[in-house]
C-alpha cells in the first residue's frame, strides 16, 4: 500500500518513520503548501515523491492511501477533496472541527464508497485488545470508576492558543481521556459535564470531565496544555484495577487485586512508533472491501465529537468554524 502523506509537522515526519520501518506499506508520497518544503521533508524521510500542492498529492495515481495530517482545523478541505477523487483517506484526530463537519465528511464517504478512517492512533493499538481481554476474564470483577489523565506543558503554540487552528487541550489531549473511556466501558452516557480554565484566547488549556454511564460506572477525565501529567489510566473494579501508564501510548498495564495486591505487569508488543497499528488496519479494512476500520468505526468517531462538541458549548469555547454552518 502506498501512502500519501498531507502536510509536513511532526506528526506527518513520526508517520513517515512508521511507515519506513514497514515491509508491505510505503510513505510514497508527502504533499505541502511549497514545493521545497515538501522536497525537504521527502529528503529527509526517503520518500519517492513530492508535491508543492495538496492536490496533486491527491491526483497521483499511484497513491492509495491519503494520510491527512494537517492541524485538525484543515482537515475538512483536503479530507473532503481526496474523498471526491476516490482516495482513501486516514485523517489525524481530532478528526474534524465540530460534529456537523464530521457527518458531512463521513456522509461523502459513504455516498462514494471510500474508505475513511480516524488516525486516533490508541484504538489500534494491542493495548487494547489486552485491556478487554483481561475485563471480560472477570480480572477486576464489575467495573465501577474510570480515570484517565493526559497533560504536556505545551506553552504558547499557535495550535493550542489559536481558535482558527481549533485550540485548546480538549481536541489535542481530552480526546484521548474520552476514547479511553469509551474503548473499555461503551455503556450509555446518562450526564456529562466538565469544567475548564481558558487562555486569554478563549481556548480550554486543562478541563475536567466526569461522565455517569448507564451501567453504574462513573468516569473522571483531565486533560492539560498546561502541565506534566501522570498521563496515567486505571480501570476500578470491585476486586481490583488495571493501571495502564500512559493512555497516549499505552506500554505496561499492570493488574491488581483486592486491596490493590499486586498481581502482574504486561507489557505490550515491541513497537516502531506505535503509530504502525492505524495503517496496518487500513491495509486490512481496505483488502477487505470496507468502508471503515473495526477498530475506529464512524459511528464511534462521530460520537467522540458529538460529546466534545457538547463539552465546548458548556465552556463557551469556540471556532470559527463552528458559524460556518
Amino acid at each position: 500500500m502506498k501512502v500519501g502523506i498531507i502536510a509536513t509537522g511532526w506528526i506527518a515526519e513520526k508517520a513517515a518513520q512508521t511507515l519506513n520501518g514497514l515491509s508491505d506499506i510505503e510513505a510514497f508520497a508527502v504533499g505541502s503548501r511549497q514545493q521545497d518544503t515538501a522536497d525537504a521533508f521527502a529528503r529527509k524521510m526517503g520518500i519517492p515523491k513530492a508535491y508543492g500542492s495538496y492536490s496533486e498529492l491527491i491526483a497521483d495515481p499511484d497513491v492509495n492511501l491519503v494520510y491527512v495530517a494537517t492541524p485538525h482545523s484543515h482537515h475538512f478541505d483536503v479530507t473532503r477533496q481526496a474523498l471526491m477523487a476516490g482516495k482513501a483517506c486516514l485523517v489525524e484526530k481530532a478528526f474534524m472541527a465540530n460534529a456537523r463537519q464530521t457527518k458531512e465528511i463521513i456522509d461523502l464517504a459513504h455516498q462514494r464508497k471510500v474508505f475513511l478512517a480516524e488516525a486516533i492512533w490508541t484504538r489500534y493499538q494491542p493495548a487494547v485488545g489486552i485491556i478487554r481481554g483481561l475485563l471480560d476474564q472477570n480480572r477486576i470483577g464489575t467495573p465501577k470508576l474510570i480515570t484517565a489523565t493526559l497533560g504536556y506543558s505545551m506553552g504558547d503554540k499557535p495550535r493550542i492558543m489559536r481558535p482558527d487552528l481549533c485550540g485548546g487541550a480538549l481536541l489535542d489531549l481530552g480526546i484521548y481521556a474520552l476514547n479511553f473511556m469509551r474503548m473499555f466501558n461503551d455503556a450509555i452516557i446518562l450526564a456529562i459535564d466538565g469544567n475548564c480554565v481558558k487562555s486569554t484566547t478563549g481556548m480550554d488549556l486543562t478541563n475536567t470531565i466526569t461522565a455517569v454511564l448507564d451501567n453504574g460506572v462513573v468516569a473522571n477525565l483531565q486533560s492539560s496544555a498546561q502541565c506534566v501529567g501522570d498521563n496515567i489510566g486505571v480501570i476500578a473494579g470491585t476486586e481490583g484495577n488495571i493501571i495502564v501508564d500512559n493512555i497516549n501510548n499505552p506500554q505496561t498495564i499492570t493488574v491488581n487485586g483486592p486491596d490493590r495486591t499486586f498481581v502482574e505487569t504486561i507489557h505490550v508488543p515491541q513497537q516502531i512508533t506505535g503509530y504502525e497499528y492505524q495503517f496496518i488496519a487500513c491495509k486490512k479494512a481496505i483488502e477487505e472491501g470496507l468502508l471503515e476500520p473495526r477498530e475506529m468505526p464512524h459511528a464511534e468517531t462521530l460520537y467522540i465529537m458529538q460529546l466534545m462538541d457538547g463539552l465546548r458549548s458548556k465552556w463557551n469555547v469556540r471556532y470559527p468554524m463552528d458559524d460556518i454552518y
